[in-house]
């Protein structure tokens, strides 16, 4: 049985287990491992190959401005020297709204705050932009094709939305 892909507007935001409602665009979700090459002495045939370390881009979340200001305060924490790295989730769900699979972000930072462009000429809406440094990346595929057996949906047991 062909399976149709998913679609990349429907996902959630989880920051510290609070679900952070409203984004319209999550970028940044790579992993890019460095690989170090070495020469044999004697050995003209070909060049090893040896892992390096793994680098993962800043994570760039952006969403519609409400008078919901947790993102912007906790990047003042950091601005003040007050540095609190949160885990996060970003769950992508199915047309039903099912948890399908989710991406496990290890020890976020708040680098980079961007407001709104504001212009009279425009009826746009007001966005904001939080760039999160991070120190990893996992990856969770929901099992089973039911939607009982794929787990809660993303406003399920032990989530609060903001």
């Amino acid at each position: 049985m062909n399976k149709d892909p998913y679609q990349a507007f429907n996902f959630v935001v989880e920051i510290d287990g609070v679900l952070v409602a409203g984004f319209s665009e999550c970028t940044g979700l790579q992993a890019e491992t460095e690989f170090v090459d070495y020469r044999e002495g004697g050995v003209n045939g070909y060049v090893h190959r040896f892992a390096g370390p793994t680098k993962y881009p800043p994570l760039i979340l952006k969403r519609g401005l409400t008078d919901t200001v947790e993102l912007w305060l906790w990047h003042q924490e950091v601005v003040q020297e007050r540095i609190a790295r949160r885990n996060g989730t970003i769950y992508l769900l199915d047309s039903a709204g099912v948890e399908v699979m989710k991406w496990d972000v290890k020890e976020a930072l708040p680098v980079k705050w961007t407001g709104p462009e504001l212009r009279a000429q425009s009826a746009s809406v007001a966005v904001e932009s939080l760039e999160l440094s991070h120190r990893g990346l996992s990856l969770t595929v929901m099992a089973a094709s039911t939607p009982s057996a794929r787990g809660a949906s993303a406003n399920g047991p032990g989530r609060r939305a903001i």
